[in-house]
């Protein structure tokens, strides 16, 4: 059995369900309940959340030659640019992983990534000698204090194994980082700065209460604070500023060292959209159906890009316009 995204399922053909944005990577998930404990996760080892669920999205199950069906079928691979695999952190699932790599590109071509937690070198470089495109190890909290806090094992061997990995597989890593776990945005900032340094490719998420897991009461970021992480990442990732040009106040972000309006006119709605490696729109992760999104899984409207660029005007503790 594997267990698929709900719009992985509909882009296969597995499930009928009424989706707003179809996501452009089929997203599949192996294993049942972490090793780990992380505070925030519904995979957790000790979470009482439901067992199909990962952040804010279930994932059906189903037997492995009706998904390869539904993979095989010409229309599937109408829209999908990437297979991604999330992997529960033990030893068998990573295995596992390895055998659904191989069946997977007998049958289709995309490139494929494997979300994992590779606890060595050796065990990163089997996945990439399989022909695995990108390897990502979630570092998700921008400093060690907040990692002991929400998450098992140790943020600097986590971080070190990106380094290493990143330098000797240059292009092909990758990690997350989740915003909200209690970090200022100059730590976050840092953190995103010192990531892009090393070569490891990032994908922003939106912290995510779910319900039986730690943190289930803590609340999401505000849109503002998380606006202005975006833009400064977008930044960071296309090498158009670097975090030395930021102003800080009390771990706030105050400028970029670069107008907002000049900013808005060149960027438009670009840094609101789902980061990570090419053809990841993760629709629906961070948020709830009806509400703003947080990382927008399609190009922004007009009114959306102006409707984020207010916010991320707001709360900066002083103007830009005369940069």
């Amino acid at each position: 059995m594997i267990r698929c995204s709900l719009g992985t399922a509909k882009v296969l053909g597995l499930k009928k369900v009424r989706v707003d944005v179809l996501p452009t990577t089929a997203y599949l998930m192996v294993g049942e309940r972490c090793r780990f404990n992380c505070a925030f996760c519904a995979q957790a080892r000790e979470s009482g959340a439901r067992a199909d669920l990962l952040s804010r999205v279930s994932w059906p199950d189903y037997a492995n030659e009706v998904f390869l069906q539904g993979l095989r079928a010409t229309k599937a691979n109408i829209g999908l640019q990437r297979i991604c695999f999330q992997v529960v952190q033990d030893k068998a699932a990573l295995e596992e992983t390895k055998d659904w790599v191989k069946a997977v590109q007998s049958e289709t071509g995309l490139p494929i990534c494997v979300s994992a937690g590779p606890r060595s070198l050796e065990e990163v470089k089997e996945l990439l000698d399989l022909g695995v495109d990108h390897v990502s190890v979630a570092l998700d909290a921008a400093t060690p204090e907040i990692y002991a806090r929400s998450k098992d094992g140790s943020w600097q061997e986590r971080r070190e194994l990106l380094f290493t990995s990143a330098q000797m597989f240059p292009g092909h890593i990758a990690t997350h980082l989740i915003v909200g776990l209690g970090e200022s945005e100059e730590e976050m900032i840092h953190c995103l700065q010192t990531l892009y340094d090393h070569g490891v490719t990032t994908a922003l998420f939106a912290f995510t209460p779910v319900r039986g897991t730690r943190m289930e009461g803590v609340a999401q970021p505000e849109l503002s604070h998380y606006r202005r992480i975006q833009v400064a990442h977008d930044l960071l990732r296309n090498q158009l500023g670097r975090k030395d040009n930021f102003t800080f106040e009390q771990g706030q972000l105050i400028s970029y060292g670069i107008s907002i309006d000049v900013l808005k006119e060149k960027r438009g709605g670009i840094p609101f959209q789902t980061s990570g490696c090419t053809g990841c729109n993760r629709p629906y992760y961070n948020e709830t159906p009806g509400e703003e999104l947080y990382n927008y899984p399609r190009p922004l409207t007009q009114d959306e890009a102006v409707r984020a660029w207010d916010q991320v005007r707001k709360g900066l503790e002083k103007s830009t316009e005369s940069e």
